[in-house]
């Protein structure tokens, strides 16, 4: 699967669960990372730096959609695969 398609598609699963996707560009002096989940206010956040690559954001939302319980939700079997940590 091409990687700017399963970026999209895992955007469009963080959107189902009520997530909001963000990317900031965030200060490098500040932060190593290229992302991650957050909580404010009791709402999540997948917060992604600007200037990762593809890639790099595929990662992102994988780790952080392994947060949810994604039992109930119908999802693309190789979508399911990545986010259940069978293949990466």
């Amino acid at each position: 699967m091409e990687e700017e398609t399963l970026l999209y598609q895992l955007e469009e699963l963080a959107e189902k669960l009520g997530v909001t996707v963000r990317c900031e560009n965030i200060s490098m002096e500040e932060s190593t990372s290229t992302g991650g989940l957050c909580c404010v206010k009791g709402e999540y956040i997948i917060l992604m730096h600007s200037r990762a690559t593809v890639k790099e954001k595929i990662k992102v939302m994988i780790e952080a959609l392994r947060h949810f319980d994604l039992g109930n939700i119908y999802i693309k079997p190789a979508i399911r695969q990545l986010v259940d940590g069978k293949e990466e």
